[in-house]
């Protein structure tokens, strides 16, 4: 298993984490998606590592920015 802590901006509440939640949840090989309202910071760990490009893409269909 591989975590990958990755800094989002925009997230203010509860939807907004379930709302990145759900789209990081849907790449394959992702087990479980924590979201820090208060850092910004999303933590993923997944079977192996991610690509930056999908991660990025799929914050940005939830409705934020992947910070870099």
């Amino acid at each position: 298993m591989t975590q990958t802590t990755y800094a989002v901006t925009g997230m203010t509440c509860g939807h907004c984490a379930g709302s990145v939640r759900e789209e990081l949840g849907e790449l394959p090989g992702v087990r479980e998606v924590d979201v820090d309202l208060g850092t910004g910071n999303v933590l993923v760990t997944s079977e192996t590592a991610l690509e930056f490009g999908r991660v990025e893409q799929a914050i940005r269909v939830a409705g934020y920015q992947l910070v870099r």
